[in-house]
């Protein structure tokens, strides 16, 4: 891995993993609520607990840096997934402008995805449990 991006990786993985930490923790003060949305999507409200572990634990593990690779992984697939269901899809549905709104949200998400194929590319870089656990140094370059 390029020095300079195992630097600055933790701060990318950070960033990354404070969107579904946030996003988790909201769906746990709003559960009701997220409960109808997803069934008024079409999407059973019995997955919502699963979708909190999803976004807190693999965010939490994204942010420390522990099984990096494996949390970029699920929340990859978990993002791409939620963006077609509930921002993709209804655009098809919308005005013009409510439309491109949500695919400005859809675009969002894949550039999310993005992000987290570099984690699943490169690993966690500097300063994260993976490469505590592995004993790797990382020299500052």
């Amino acid at each position: 891995m390029n020095d300079r991006f195992a630097n600055v990786a933790p701060l990318a993985r950070s960033l990354l993993a404070l969107i579904f930490i946030i996003a988790g923790v909201q769906k746990i003060s709003g559960y009701a609520g997220t409960q109808g949305y997803m069934e008024m999507m079409g999407v059973s409200g019995a997955l919502l607990p699963l979708v909190i572990a999803v976004e807190v634990l693999g965010g939490l593990a994204l942010l420390v840096g522990f099984q990096a690779r494996l949390a970029a992984v699920l929340l990859a697939g978990f993002t791409v997934i939620a963006g077609t269901i509930f921002h993709l899809v209804p655009s098809f549905e919308m005005e013009a402008m409510a439309a491109q709104g949500e695919v400005i949200h859809f675009m969002k998400n894949l550039a999310i995805t993005g992000g987290l194929i570099m984690v699943i590319i490169f690993g966690a870089g500097s300063w994260s449990a993976d490469n505590r656990r592995s004993g790797a140094a990382i020299s500052a370059g």
